[in-house]
């Protein structure tokens, strides 16, 4: 996997749970690269003590190009999040 710039943002669900979006920059991907890289986001969490982190991976800018990857729940979540500009990206580095 080449190097990509991410940026991240969060969805709080509950008063417990976050939902952590992972946005890929400039680069289109596949839903197994998408698997991977939230893969790689579980990890990075789990090493901050998160253990049952939900991570959607967003592509794409406009709202036509689009694509969002993870648990149904968590995507529509995000989704809505997004739509009300209701999330701050923030770079993160995953590779």
């Amino acid at each position: 996997m080449m190097a990509r710039n991410y940026v991240y943002g969060t969805v709080r669900d509950s008063r417990r749970n976050a939902i952590y979006a992972i946005r890929v920059q400039d680069d289109i991907i596949d839903a197994v690269e998408a698997e991977q890289i939230a893969d790689l986001m579980r990890e990075k969490l789990q090493s901050r003590g998160e253990m049952a982190a939900d991570v959607v991976v967003v592509q794409g800018h406009a709202k036509e190009t689009l694509r969002l990857y993870g648990v149904p729940y968590s995507v529509s979540r995000v989704r809505a999040a997004m739509f009300n500009a209701a999330l701050s990206w923030q770079p993160i580095e995953l590779d």
